[in-house]
């Protein structure tokens, strides 16, 4: 490992860190508005839709230039998203700005790796990259759960303003945007140090059309590749099965445990623990080579999910959550490690993180969908989350069936 890996790491790790308190500290807002409960995924959907929308492009725009000055003007865009709301725009749009920058910045965090390491650290890279977002969401979620708790933020407040100037800030919620802006700036003085590698795979043209057509086509051999086939399909589902799951622990919390918004922010740290867990063990016992041996644990993932459903005790809901977690963890990080080798192999390392991006964010919008419809519908937290489970589990054995399908046929 080099150093400039190590300063990609740290500026990733403090952008992921607001980016995660950023979400919840947006939710208080919303409830501060008296929002209706369905706005809370539709809120999560304004931040990843821009990932859909932006995928023919930002991959062209992450292999442009150099990594780290991609990471800086994104970074940029997400700290205008944060002044936005609190300025007062509306959450909903403020977080889809916040949203906007994250699209172009996740295809140079990724990338950077391939451009500084040698394919035979990609998984213990990623389980440092994983690790440390996990540790960032685990500190968003408790960090901004605490200062979101009027019992510390009100006092806090009252020494916030400068004699003689009304900065505007008057609520909890607004007082842990406040500190999350100075973190994104904390960001921006890492990615100003992030040394420069060569660019190996400088676009063509920057014309959209060609930029879309060029998408396309890099979709197109992303999935018609057996082993990308099967790592784009797990990594898909993981993190369209993760953003809803936060949100599930968020009701499930105030449904099972009579959590408040401030408790049940730092419950989903948990999660994020067992993904820590999950992803050194990846690191220690799963080699780049072996990464499809472990589809079975998703499977179990998506059961040990159900499993939350008859829990009312506060011990054992942090036990199974950092279970699930670890499930998770240990599945996506090799899936991850081998999606990026492939696609280094095949086309730029932005633009097949852009189409990983692509998908996956298209599975947060269409999970994080499902379940507003759900709450717009007033279903039962308890049978959205077996409908969860049982997704999950299905699509998961589906892929594992269709990779030892194509191993058999000797298309890997």
């Amino acid at each position: 490992m080099n150093l400039g890996f190590y300063i990609s790491l740290a500026a990733q790790f403090f952008s992921a860190l607001a980016d995660n308190a950023l979400l919840f500290a947006a939710i208080a807002l919303l409830k501060d508005m008296h929002a209706p409960s369905w706005y809370t995924p539709v809120l999560q959907g304004s931040f990843v839709v821009s990932y859909i929308v932006l995928a023919p492009l930002v991959g062209a725009f992450a292999d442009s230039m150099p990594k780290g000055r991609v990471m800086l003007i994104s970074n940029t865009i997400k700290l205008c998203g944060c002044l936005a709301m609190l300025a007062g725009v509306n959450p909903l749009i403020a977080y889809g700005v916040a949203g906007f920058g994250a699209a172009a910045y996740s295809p140079a965090k990724y990338g950077i790796l391939t451009e500084y390491l040698p394919p035979e650290k990609l998984v213990l890279a990623n389980s440092w990259m994983e690790g440390l977002t996990v540790l960032a969401i685990i500190l968003g979620a408790v960090s901004s759960g605490i200062l979101i708790n009027p019992e510390i933020a009100n006092p806090m407040l009252q020494w916030w303003d400068v004699p003689l100037i009304d900065t505007g800030i008057d609520t909890p919620p607004e007082l842990a945007i406040s500190i999350i802006t100075a973190i994104y700036l904390v960001a921006a003085v890492f990615n100003l140090h992030i040394p420069r590698v060569p660019i190996d795979h400088k676009p063509l043209s920057r014309n959209p059309v060609f930029l879309a057509t060029e998408f396309a086509h890099c979709f197109r051999l992303l999935w018609k590749d057996p082993l990308g086939q099967v790592s784009l399909g797990v990594t898909t589902l993981f993190w369209g099965a993760g953003a809803t799951l936060r949100l599930l622990v968020l009701a499930w919390a105030a449904t099972a445990l009579h959590y408040d918004i401030s408790s049940a922010a730092r419950l989903t740290a948990w999660v994020a623990v067992g993904i820590a867990i999950g992803s050194v063990l990846a690191a220690r016992f799963v080699k780049l080579e072996h990464s499809v041996k472990v589809l079975p644990v998703g499977i179990a993932m998506g059961l040990a999910v159900l499993a939350m459903i008859p829990v009312t005790s506060p011990p054992l809901a942090i036990a199974l959550l950092i279970i699930i977690g670890a499930m998770g963890g240990y599945f996506v990080v090799p899936m991850n490690a081998l999606l990026q080798h492939r696609g280094h192999l095949l086309m730029g390392a932005g633009s097949s993180i852009a189409v990983q991006n692509f998908n996956e964010n298209f599975s947060i919008f269409a999970m994080l969908s499902l379940y507003a419809l759900m709450e717009k519908l007033e279903f039962s937290i308890y049978i959205i989350i077996l409908v969860f489970g049982l997704l999950l589990s299905g699509i998961m054995a589906v892929l594992y069936r269709k990779h030892w399908h194509d191993q058999d046929k000797g298309r890997i």
